[in-house]
């Protein structure tokens, strides 16, 4: 079932839909962005950790709800932590 839309949301997604919007981010933005990108998915160290079977258990069945390698589970829930953004 999908929204119902209202005229002012139904002619922006047309308009999109026909492809007449353009982007007016500048290079420098969008590389900024870009490396922020870059940075927050580069994995360059390696850690071990000991954790409880079932702490891992639960981890790799909310991973595979995700559909996520459970280790990139783990990995983004210290990312968000880390960057206060995990709610």
């Amino acid at each position: 079932m999908s929204p119902k839309l209202d005229k002012d949301e139904k002619e922006i997604l047309s308009s999109f839909e026909a492809d007449e919007w353009e982007s007016i981010a500048s290079e420098k933005i969008k590389s900024k962005y870009e490396k922020m990108a870059s940075d927050t998915f580069k994995k360059d160290r390696r850690i071990n950790i000991r954790i409880s079977s079932k702490d891992l258990n639960s981890l790799q069945t909310l991973a595979l709800r995700e559909g996520l390698p459970y280790q990139t589970l783990i990995s983004s829930v210290l990312h968000k932590y880390v960057s206060g953004t995990l709610k």
